[in-house]
């Protein structure tokens, strides 16, 4: 009954009804960071662009699939979270915020990046997990701050090697995808602590002993003929048909745990 009560007052403009969805905001709240996760929310409430010292926005998990332009109004926010919602594209406005160091966008329609998203020349952390992209969004090559990218769960066949000009790049999680081959590009990346290619089409894998700060690798759910050599001190997780249920389990387990080093609120 609450969500249902909430859905149909998100329709409703009146400052009344945005109070029930948003609560009273007034002040800054000390933390400088506002949460309006799961609220219903088909827009986003006014009184939050009154906050120019914010630097945390969570909006997940809402049917927001526009922002207004007084968004450009929140010059200090480094982290927005807009996963979860209904964006067919991202709104420019976004790129405004230059002083993002991290933005959520999984879980929307999004199929290509604006190529405005380059002037987010801060931005670390990026993700873009299950959304509707076929082709690698290039601007992301532009993103020359970026530590983690997460591109998993979309329809991606290859990477540009532009790729491997984000020298700061440690992370990229490409599980779910539609790679057939072990992406040249990574092979050069000497500086890659993590890559996960977890359910893709890969049938063979090349050497990567080479890359001496790899520490995991994900190659799990691929039809592969060989396991990735690593060098010492590396960790492969992945397994073979042969495997028993117990050693399934132990994989999926380990990978969880990795996974769980980068989880969203951190």
């Amino acid at each position: 009954m609450g969500n249902a009560l909430r859905s149909v007052m998100a329709f409703i403009p009146s400052e009344r009804c945005q109070r029930f969805l948003v609560g009273d905001l007034k002040e800054m709240p000390f933390d400088r960071a506002v949460d309006l996760s799961s609220r219903q929310l088909r827009r986003l409430p006014s009184p939050v662009c009154v906050f120019g010292e914010l630097v945390k926005l969570y909006l997940s998990d809402n049917n927001l699939n526009s922002l207004p332009p007084e968004v450009q109004s929140l010059r200090k926010l480094q982290l927005l979270a807009l996963d979860f919602n209904c964006f067919d594209e991202l709104p420019e406005v976004v790129c405004r915020l230059t002083h993002l160091n991290i933005l959520y966008l999984g879980n929307n329609r999004l199929y290509r990046l604006p190529r405005e998203l380059e002037d987010l020349k801060e931005l670390n952390t990026l993700w873009l997990e299950t959304n509707c992209f076929t082709q690698f969004p290039q601007v992301v090559c532009e993103l020359s701050n970026l530590k983690t990218l997460h591109l998993g769960y979309n329809q991606i066949r290859s990477l540009p090697p532009e790729l491997g000009g984000l020298g700061e790049l440690r992370s990229i999680w490409l599980a779910g995808n539609q790679l057939s081959e072990f992406p040249s590009v990574l092979l050069e990346m000497q500086f890659l602590a993590v890559v996960d290619v977890d359910r893709n089409k890969i049938r063979y894998f090349p050497r990567l002993s080479h890359l001496q700060g790899l520490k995991l690798v994900i190659y799990d759910h691929n039809p592969c003929v060989n396991a990735p050599v690593i060098a010492d001190g590396a960790r492969r997780v992945g397994r073979w048909a042969d495997n028993s249920d117990e050693e399934e389990d132990e994989e999926d387990d380990t990978k969880a745990k990795y996974r769980d080093i980068f989880i969203r609120f951190k």
